[in-house]
């Protein structure tokens, strides 16, 4: 220094031989100046260099920190906030420093201008921004001013969460996985993963726990921890489908997964509703009806079914009693109980099962109906002793079930000569062969009888403790028992009697009875009676001969009117007025043979073949002859079959001439022999269907000329006596018939003019199409109805008849009353028309008069056109279905009338203690 003070080096580089840089640490303090020089000792001498200068200035530094403009997920604007500094000027260069404040690296940008925008960070981190300031020569550059710790904003998460899967599943739980979460897939420190399921449920309960159910979808939103990659759906609905996304949220935006469905697994299923469980009991057997659960909680495979008897009001009922189970498939929600006591509760429990097992059980308890008791009579006990007045029976207990026998009646049925009680002992007589017999609930006393006129009075009532077991009893000793006089029989009149036991319980009734015994009239009283019945026989013998001779005359009178009115009409003696005459021929006068009035000759002479008398096969189709009063003897036989044809409006059988002269060979079969009938000739050898089929073929004459063009098939010609007459046309000599005989084959192109002149000029309502739909559009001035039957096969019959009578029945039903014929065709006019023809005159036949005449109609058809049964089958098939519809009847049921026909069917008859559905499945 200038002041002489010698300072030595702190440090010494040599550059090169010939230079050598040294360093000084030199005391000074801020604004002092002086002169300093550098001196070099060596051994040659020492080297002294000028004095310089010195003048101490301090580096310039920001008083304030830099102030932040706006901050974004990857920048921070900020204004350097250089006005006020500390150290010497001027400013010749301003720096922005910033690092991570949990980083120990830092940057360094200079800055032109007082505002900056500090690119490229990192989003959600904590940044120290300091401002450095630089003045003029070396060293200049300051300290970094204050530090401005800011932080940037989050940004949106990268990409939705990945791999989600279910590490296990259970019936109400679902564990899930996902890939880990990183700060480079959440861009934010502050994040939430959320959970969104929904599941088909009923509600919701408390909290927002899922209740499994059926009707509803309750979707709940879960909150995770934060860096948990694993969460534990619980409370979830047994066996249905969840459905999950995960969704990563943060301050900035949200990211959700794909859904991804799982199936959580079955568990036992939830209990069957009681208020579900309906039954209809019987005596002896109970209808039970339930409802699926109402939480199945999987699929059920079945259902069990467990019944005990615990109650009953038999004493002979051993309660309580074993326990039995039943198991029911799945779509099986019902259930009959047979083989039960009647009068006992049961005790009934309905569960369901899945594959995880039983679930809650559902109990109710049913009691049976009583039933009437049960006599020990195998047949019609002798009496012990008789008289004039009095007869002695053996009166034994009858068996209780259900409930014991409360009382004991003995009944006496006057019998009388008039028709009303032969009617009644004739029905009296059915119902005791099949085991229903009608017995006496309303009690009358001997006196009560004759003043109302009954036929029947109780002559005792006796306790059940009163007959512990068989004793005698005398039925008109003049006594009194419980009430009722045992008056003294009348010797002039029969009686029959009757030993009755009544049960009462929880107030039904059930009574049962039994004829014990029958006294006659004694003979020397019964010598008056057979005067006056022997004067009534001789005038219902006169009667009957008067009566007969009348109808004989009467008849012979109608054919003379018919034959001479067929003659006439339509100026065609063959003429056809409908193929619906045959349904109402009238046969009933066939098989009068061996009955009570054989003495009157009521046959019909025997008839010649078709060919032979013409007259017969066209009064089959036009005539109608009344059968008169000799079907009387036959009118319930008659009156049940025509029960069995019931299904479509029944015609009025108006009773018109015979058909045809019905002969000794091929008579016509009672509806009730219809049956046997079909049997014999199925099983007998030498005469059968077979012979009777190809009997049809006798005789057929055709004229082959000029019918070639008017016929679909060369083998179907027209009968020339039997062709459908047209009025003929101008110019045209061969437009005077169509090949058609009321029945007519699919017509061809240059039929069809033929075709519908004919349904126009016959006035038909209905035409019936057997075979599969070939030809449409149908002319619109004419309307008519087609009937499609498309169930009969090309070759052979249908396999059940069943179908064809109910589209017969539809055709009948629609076709007005006053409608023409009725054109039926199949695809020749042959064969399928012929049986429809056949069997819808022979039911209606057989509904009005009680016989059918299959082998006459059908011998009387072929006469008219060739093949109209073409094989023994389709003959065979004729009397199948027929015997069908007089045995099984019409047996559908409307839907709008099904419920109120099934609740009939369901009632119990308080007599007979059964249901008419249980006596139709027996």
């Amino acid at each position: 220094r200038r002041n002489g003070v010698v300072l030595d080096t702190s440090s010494l580089s040599r550059l090169s031989h010939k230079r050598v840089t040294a360093t000084f640490q030199v005391e000074a303090q801020r604004g002092e100046q002086d002169l300093y020089r550098c001196v070099t000792l060596s051994s040659r001498g020492a080297a002294v260099s000028n004095f310089g200068e010195l003048i101490v200035r301090v580096p310039p530094t920001p008083i304030a920190p830099p102030q932040l403009l706006r901050a974004g997920p990857t920048y921070l604007i900020i204004q350097l906030n250089t006005n006020s500094i500390v150290g010497d000027g001027p400013v010749i260069r301003r720096e922005i420093q910033y690092r991570a404040s949990q980083s120990p690296w830092t940057e360094t940008h200079g800055v032109g201008s007082l505002t900056y925008k500090v690119w490229h960070l990192e989003p959600d981190t904590e940044y120290r921004i300091s401002v450095l300031l630089t003045r003029p020569g070396e060293g200049g550059t300051g300290a970094p001013g204050p530090p401005l710790t800011s932080r940037t904003k989050c940004a949106e998460p990268m990409r939705p969460l990945r791999g989600l899967t279910a590490t296990e599943i259970q019936p109400r739980q679902l564990a899930l996985q996902w890939e880990p979460l990183g700060y480079n897939l959440t861009r934010c420190h502050s994040y939430s993963v959320v959970g969104l399921g929904s599941a088909g449920v009923s509600s919701a309960g408390g909290g927002g726990v899922p209740v499994p159910g059926n009707n509803a979808t309750v979707r709940e939103c879960l909150s995770i921890e934060r860096n948990a990659s694993h969460f534990t759906l619980r409370d979830l609905p047994p066996f249905r489908p969840v459905h999950v996304r995960l969704a990563l949220a943060n301050p900035e935006g949200k990211k959700e997964s794909r859904e991804v469905t799982f199936q959580t697994e079955e568990d036992i299923p939830g209990g069957i509703a009681p208020e579900s469980l309906t039954f209809t009991p019987l005596d002896d057997m109970i209808f039970l009806k339930w409802e699926e659960p109402l939480e199945p909680n999987g699929l059920i495979s079945q259902y069990e079914i467990s019944y005990q008897s615990i109650e009953s009001s038999d004493p002979g009922i051993n309660v309580p009693g074993p326990r039995r189970t039943v198991s029911k498939l799945r779509n099986e929600t019902y259930h009959m109980f047979s083989g039960l006591h009647p009068g006992t509760t049961y005790l009934v429990s309905v569960r369901a099962r899945t594959a995880k097992g039983f679930g809650q059980t559902a109990l109710t308890e049913i009691t049976t109906n009583i039933s009437a008791p049960v006599f020990d009579y195998e047949n019609v006990p002798s009496p012990l002793s008789e008289t004039e007045g009095t007869i002695t029976v053996l009166l034994r207990p009858a068996l209780g079930r259900g409930a014991p026998v409360s009382a004991y009646q003995v009944v006496v049925v006057e019998e009388d000569g008039s028709r009303q009680a032969r009617r009644r002992r004739r029905k009296r007589k059915r119902r005791d062969l099949s085991g229903a017999t009608d017995c006496f609930p309303a009690a009358n006393s001997h006196g009560e009888a004759q003043a109302r006129g009954v036929p029947y009075y109780h002559t005792a009532e006796l306790a059940p403790s009163s007959l512990p077991e068989a004793t005698p009893f005398t039925v008109g000793d003049n006594h009194t028992y419980n009430g009722y006089w045992n008056s003294p029989l009348d010797p002039t009149k029969n009686y029959l009697i009757y030993f009755q036991a009544s049960s009462y319980f929880r107030g039904e009734t059930r009574i049962n009875c039994v004829r014990i015994a029958r006294k006659a009239a004694c003979k020397d009283s019964k010598r008056a009676m057979e005067v006056s019945q022997h004067a009534e026989d001789m005038g219902l013998i006169l009667g009957a001969c008067a009566g007969g001779l009348a109808v004989l005359v009467l008849l012979l009178g109608a054919i003379v009117v018919v034959v001479k009115k067929g003659r006439d009409f339509y100026s065609y003696p063959y003429y056809p007025r409908k193929k619906v005459a045959i349904n109402k021929a009238a046969m009933s006068y066939r098989q009068e043979k061996g009955r009570k009035l054989s003495a009157l000759d009521c046959s019909l002479t025997e008839q010649s073949t078709l060919q032979q008398d013409e007259r017969t096969a066209h009064s089959f189709l036009d005539a109608s002859v009344a059968s008169g009063a000799r079907n009387e003897p036959r009118s319930s036989s008659v009156n049940e079959s025509s029960s069995l044809l019931g299904g479509s409006p029944r015609r009025h059988c108006r009773r018109k001439s015979s058909p045809y002269h019905t002969g000794q060979l091929h008579p016509a079969v009672r509806v009730a022999d219809l049956l046997q009938h079909i049997n014999q000739m199925k099983t007998a050898e030498g005469y059968g269907f077979k012979q009777e089929y190809e009997s049809f073929f006798d005789g057929w004459d055709v004229t082959k000329k000029k019918d070639k063009t008017k016929g679909r098939h060369d083998s179907l010609l027209s009968h020339d006596r039997h062709r459908v007459r047209m009025h003929s046309l101008l110019a045209d000599p061969s437009s005077d018939y169509v090949n058609a005989n009321y029945i007519d084959v699919c017509p061809k192109q240059e039929m069809i003019y033929d075709f519908w002149r004919m349904v126009w000029q016959e006035n038909c309502f209905s035409i019936v199409m057997i075979t599969k739909l070939v030809e449409r559009g149908y002319p619109a001035k004419h309307e008519v109805c087609q009937f499609h039957f498309t169930s009969w096969p090309e070759h052979g019959v249908p396999y059940h008849a069943t179908g064809l009578l109910a589209f017969l029945r539809r055709v009948k039903a629609s076709t007005p009353a006053d409608a023409g014929p009725v054109v039926v065709h199949c695809s020749m006019g042959a064969g399928r028309t012929g049986c429809y023809i056949v069997l819808d005159v022979m039911l209606d036949m057989a509904e009005c008069e009680g016989v059918v005449d299959i082998y006459n109609c059908v011998k009387t058809l072929c006469s008219r056109r060739i093949n109209m049964i073409q094989t023994e089958e389709q003959y065979v098939f004729i009397h199948d279905a027929i015997l069908e519809a007089c045995l099984c009847g019409e047996t559908a049921i409307s839907v709008n009338e099904y419920a109120l026909t099934y609740t009939e069917m369901l009632k119990v008859d308080s007599q007979s203690n059964t249901s008419q559905l249980r006596e139709e499945f027996q």
